[in-house]
This record gives C-alpha cells, sequence and structure tokens, in this order.
C-alpha cells in the first residue's frame, strides 16, 4: 500500500497552494499537494496569465493603430482571433511546464482529484485518505453570480470569456471592478463596441477617487461607454445577443454580456464546517497567522477574505510554511500589497487612498499631490497621459501612493518600499532617478511633497 502520510498536505494547487508546498519543500518537509485541475489554478491558466497575455496584444494591436504617429508604416488586416488564442496559451504552457519542473525537483507529490476534509490532519479524494500533520486549505475562489441572472449562452464569465473563438462585436461587462476594466479595455482595443454598468459610483471603486475618474476620462476618450450608479433590473437573452434593463428604465443590446461582479471562496462540500473550521460569508475565518479555528489547520490566498489577487496567495503559502517551520515570518498586511489593473491605462497603487488616510488620521492631518506625468520626458515619448497621486501623513510618512498611466504597474514596488518602511518624503527624495523613466515620476513627488520641486511647480 502507498505511503500517504506527509508534514504537509496541501488542498489546492494554486498560487497560494503551490507557493506552500515549494516553500515546505524547500524547509525540509514531504509535502502532498491535492488539485482537482492543474497546478497553477485560476491565475496560471484562467485569469491572470491569460488575460494578461491578451492585454499585450491588445497593446500591440493598438500601437500597430497609431505607428504612424511614430513614424513607422504597419500594414495590418485587424485581429485574427485564433492566433490570439495560439499565443495566449502557448504563454500559459510554458509557465505550466515551468512550474511542473519546480514542484518535481522539489520532490512534491501531486494527487489530482477533489479533496475533502475529514478530520483536521486528513484529505479524503476518492477513497484515498492524505494525511498530514498540518493541513493548508487554498482552494481559491470561481466567478460570482448574480441571483436571478442564469449564466449561459450570450452570458458569460471571464471563463467563458477566455475560451471564445472570435472577438464580440459589441459587449456589456456587468461589473467595473478589475475584471471588468481590463477586459472591457481589450475587446475595446479588438476592435468591438463596449458598455460597462456599475451599480457604484464610479469605475474601480476599491481605488482613489482621482484615480477612478482618471480611468473614466481616459475610457471616455476611447469610446468605451460607461453607466454608473445604476443597478441592473434584468436582462432578456436571444438567438441574437442579449438586452439588459437597467433600474433607472435605460436599455443596452449587445451580443455578449460578461458577468464581471467579483469572485467568491471556494469552500462549499469540502467539509471544512464539519470538523471545526469557521466561515463568514464563505470566507475561511483566520488569525493574522492564517490559522483557522482548527489547530494545524491554515488557510491562504482567496478563501480569506481580502484582495483577491495572486501575489497575496503567494505570500500567504510562502507565510504559512515558514510560520509551520517555526521561523515567525513577519505578519501579512492587506494594506502593504500592490494592486494593478491591467487595462490601457493602467492603475496601480498600494497603501491607503486620500479617502481612507482621512478617515482615519483627520482631514488636517493628511496632504496630498499629484503629479502629471504630462511633465515626464519617458511618458511622453510614450504618448501616455496620468498621474502620481502620494498621500501621507503631513509632516510625516507616506501612506499611499496611486498611480495611473502606461506601464505604471512597473512602477508600484518602489511606491510599496516606501509605504511599506513608512518612509518619508524627506527620505527618498535624495535618491537619484534615472532619465529619462516613468520612474521619474515618482521621484518627482517625492521631491514635491519634501518642498523642493524641481520639474513641478
Amino acid at each position: 500500500m502507498a505511503d500517504h502520510t506527509f508534514d504537509l498536505v496541501v488542498l489546492g494547487g494554486g498560487s497560494g497552494g503551490y507557493a506552500a508546498a515549494l516553500r515546505a519543500a524547500e524547509l525540509g518537509s514531504r509535502v502532498a499537494v491535492i488539485e482537482k485541475d492543474k497546478v497553477g489554478g485560476t491565475c496560471l491558466h484562467r485569469g491572470c496569465v491569460p488575460t494578461k497575455a491578451l492585454l499585450h496584444s491588445a497593446e500591440v494591436a493598438d500601437a500597430a493603430r497609431e505607428a504612424e504617429k511614430y513614424g513607422v508604416l504597419v500594414s495590418t488586416e485587424g485581429v485574427d482571433a485564433e492566433r490570439l488564442a495560439t499565443y495566449r496559451d502557448s504563454v500559459v504552457a510554458r509557465k505550466f511546464k515551468g512550474l511542473q519542473s519546480l514542484i518535481g525537483a522539489r520532490g512534491i507529490t501531486v494527487v489530482e482529484g477533489e479533496g475533502r476534509l475529514v478530520s483536521p490532519t486528513s484529505v479524503a479524494v476518492g477513497a484515498e485518505v492524505y494525511t498530514g500533520r498540518n493541513v493548508v486549505l487554498a482552494t481559491g475562489a470561481s466567478p460570482r453570480r448574480l441571483p436571478g441572472l442564469e449564466l449561459g449562452g450570450r452570458v458569460i464569465t471571464s471563463d467563458e470569456a477566455l475560451r471564445l473563438d472570435s472577438i464580440p462585436r459589441s459587449v456589456v461587462v456587468l461589473g467595473g471592478g478589475v475584471i471588468g476594466v481590463e477586459f472591457a479595455s481589450l475587446w475595446r482595443s479588438f476592435g468591438a463596441e463596449v458598455t460597462i454598468v456599475e451599480a457604484l459610483p464610479h469605475l474601480l471603486p476599491a481605488e482613489d477617487e482621482a484615480i477612478s475618474k482618471g480611468l473614466e476620462r481616459a475610457f471616455r476618450r476611447r469610446e468605451i461607454d460607461f453607466r454608473l450608479g445604476v443597478p441592473l433590473r434584468g436582462v432578456e437573452q436571444t438567438d441574437a445577443g442579449v438586452q439588459l434593463v437597467l433600474e433607472n428604465g435605460d436599455s443596452i443590446e449587445a451580443e455578449l454580456l460578461l458577468v464581471a461582479i467579483g469572485r467568491g471562496p471556494v469552500t462549499a462540500g469540502l467539509g471544512l464546517e464539519d470538523i471545526g473550521v469557521q466561515l463568514d460569508g464563505g470566507f475561511v475565518v483566520t488569525d493574522d497567522r492564517l490559522r483557522t479555528s482548527v489547530p494545524g489547520v491554515y488557510a491562504v490566498g482567496d478563501v480569506v477574505a481580502g484582495p483577491q489577487l495572486a501575489h497575496r496567495g503567494f505570500q500567504h503559502g510562502v507565510f504559512v510554511a515558514e510560520e509551520i517551520a517555526g521561523l515567525s515570518p513577519v505578519a501579512i498586511d492587506d494594506a502593504l500589497i500592490p494592486r494593478v489593473a491591467y487595462c490601457s491605462p493602467e492603475v496601480a497603487s498600494v497603501g491607503l487612498t486620500e479617502a481612507a488616510a482621512v478617515a482615519r488620521y483627520g482631514a488636517s492631518a493628511i496632504s496630498s499631490y499629484e503629479y502629471s506625468l504630462s511633465g515626464n520626458a519617458r511618458s511622453e515619448i510614450l504618448g501616455t497621459n496620468g498621474v502620481v497621486k502620494m498621500v501621507r501623513v503631513t509632516g510625516g510618512a507616506v501612506v499611499g501612493v496611486h498611480l495611473i498611466g502606461a506601464r505604471v504597474g512597473e512602477l508600484i514596488g518602489e511606491a510599496q518600499l516606501a509605504v511599506g518602511w513608512d518612509a518619508y518624503p524627506e527620505d527618498v527624495a535624495p535618491f537619484i532617478h534615472a532619465h529619462p523613466t516613468q520612474n521619474e515620476a515618482l521621484g518627482e513627488a517625492f521631491l514635491k511633497l519634501a518642498g523642493k520641486p524641481l520639474h513641478a511647480l
């Protein structure tokens, strides 16, 4: 009989699960990962990687259309959906192969199948039971459904959107969060007519209001329509398309409806509550050490309430592996996790919005500054508008950095260090930023808040 006893059993092989497995194996543990689909999970196969591959294709399409402006003559017949899919799938396949190699090299056992906890230390997969001294719950999330709205046919989620074999002529995107604006952006770049319906007052409603308004202006310029602050009343599906009716009585018709209202935790049917794991709204309740209500059982990634981001899952997984090994890692603060929406223009942020900072410290204790990318030479070369917005405690640390513009996701690392280390603008201002780079825009904002602006008034 095969030995199914391990130091650590990980239920779910997505970002959080495989990160926990890799780090635990590196620290000398014998590890099993139970995954019903493919290791890499949603991020690698149905989320981050394939969508960003398509968004890069969208960027190339936009650049090709505007190439003449830069003195380059390009002959193009448009977008080939089949070749888009081939490129997307090739990126995913290469990353999947690399991950499989890593897992194999670390001696991790991968069990294919659906797991269910039958005790605090045991996970059943069919007739087999896998036992570990510790168990990590890493089952991720799936697209949320809107009550009363039936999925299928021309009403799809992001999972189906990634498998489309053609470019839709017109789409309504229900939800103006990250998933919604990314799909709206790439479809518009591919030539579709796009309308976003968001019940809250702004696109990307979790971001700083100045950044959300900047994205709305940019989307207007791109002729992406959006209806804000209006809930959906109903949807009727026909052979030709869908018709949406909003609460204000407006009607919108399109070929497809993408439901992008967020993702919910995958925790049902896993036997969690049967063994005493506490849930709240479907999410696993943990303390700041990611311990559940059952000793020896941990939870990571999207099953834990908070930002549903792959890099948060990675860090959760590494944290739990080190916690189990007795290394006492630093607890993860969700406010210090960088956030990026890869639409065009990109949006990136870390720390507190200005509204959140005012709520925490008081209006009189907060100051902010917005540096326009129009003053940045590299941004001018790239042809992008946007801003860098910094929020600080007056006379104190930077508590939030918010950016909008092409490629600003690549700038968020420095911003994270500044916010995470409670840096004062005066601490960062002496550091030299290479010219011409977009990174200079952060430097200019730090200089302004430090009271010695160079290229700003």
